[in-house]
């Protein structure tokens, strides 16, 4: 994969560039500002999906229709301008990097609302939405180029595990078709004008092998590749992932993909992830990125850590050299990214251990 050219070589050639000046800033949660308009069953259906069910689709005419309300993917269709606000106001903050609201738009997880047909088209209006955010606000700081991270999320089911305790060796997914649904995606992504390609909150390393593997073959297809990102997420305080790898571990099962970055988000607050993050930066030869949740959920499944509390701890972060990028997941806001930023300004980026960057991107 890696002897393939740049699909967008004068946009990673800017990244690479701003890697290794300064520590970039990735976004915050999209759920978390999606939840702030408190859109009813209407609003998520819109125009096109009134009834639950697609009525620009043909083998949707008679379909008897299904809640839609929780289906955040959808509203990159439904409402669009919602979304671009939400990129908008995370750009307005410093964010360097912007994530497609793509989180669940393979037909895996759109299974749950029957819209399984829609996993291209969200994707490709995921990145078109993200992009046009993202050039808009270069414009305005050139200085400051923005940049798109396509995300693959890690699908609602483990190719590692088994859904019955009774039955440890049943599997409800293949690694085919897990590849088949990243590659529809992906492609997707890339069709949008994605910048890079996140295979994010990952709790089954074999589920992101999937993914890596749909992503190298769609490149070579295309003939042309996009850097890579790979974030993990320990899932708990006993410092493993949900397929029981450690840190370190799940950096050497993914290292063979040649990643620009590797990272850990989601699951755990900024205080309870620095080991994990620490270790990746001492084992990584590619760039280091974070982006935890505002702490720990309380009782109602709220995050209480302001943007203040949580940029004491990644300035931390930043200061002892552990950080190439960083950001923000469940419970963050703008407010968090903004707060931040500015904790990190005026530290260096973590260096490479005495590797090319582009070798390793």
């Amino acid at each position: 994969m890696s002897a393939l050219p740049w699909l967008h070589p004068d946009r990673v050639a800017l990244l690479d560039a701003a890697l290794r000046q300064r520590i970039l800033i990735l976004d915050g949660g999209m759920g978390t500002m999606l939840q702030g308009h408190r859109l009813d069953e209407e609003g998520f259906r819109g125009e096109r999906f009134v009834e639950g069910r697609d009525h620009a689709h043909e083998a949707h005419h008679d379909h008897p229709g299904c809640d839609l309300k929780g289906n955040n993917d959808l509203l990159t269709l439904t409402q669009p301008a919602i979304i671009r606000g939400v990129h908008e106001a995370y750009l307005e903050a410093g964010a360097d990097l912007v994530e497609t609201n793509t989180f669940n738009s393979t037909r895996i997880s759109q299974a749950d609302y029957q819209l399984e047909h829609l996993a291209h088209e969200l994707n490709l209006e995921g990145a078109r939405l993200a992009r046009a955010a993202c050039d808009a606000w270069t414009a305005k700081t050139p200085h400051q180029p923005r940049f798109v991270i396509g995300v693959l999320g890690p699908t609602s089911r483990t190719a590692s595990l088994s859904p019955d305790v009774n039955d440890p060796g049943f599997r409800n997914v293949t690694f085919e078709e897990l590849a088949a649904n990243y590659t529809e995606a992906a492609a997707g992504l890339i069709d949008g004008g994605a910048d890079l390609i996140m295979v994010e909150t990952i709790f089954d390393t074999l589920n992101a092998k999937a993914a890596l593997f749909a992503i190298s073959e769609l490149f070579r297809e295309r003939g042309a590749r996009l850097p890579v990102m790979i974030s993990g997420t320990i899932t708990d305080r006993s410092g493993r992932t949900l397929s029981g790898q450690t840190a370190e571990a799940f950096y050497y099962s993914v290292a063979h993909a040649r990643p620009l970055t590797v990272g850990l988000n989601c699951a755990l607050g900024a205080a309870d992830l620095r080991p994990h993050v620490q270790t990746l930066a001492q084992v990584a030869d590619c760039f280091v990125s974070t982006h935890p949740n505002a702490g720990l959920p309380n009782a109602f499944g709220e995050y209480d850590e302001t943007p203040e509390q949580m940029a004491a701890v990644i300035g931390g972060f930043a200061r002892d050299g552990l950080l190439n990028l960083v950001g923000g997941c469940c419970g963050t806001t703008p407010a968090h990214i903004k707060a931040i930023a500015e904790a990190v300004r005026d530290c260096a980026p973590r260096a490479l251990p005495s590797i090319d960057a582009a070798e390793a991107a």
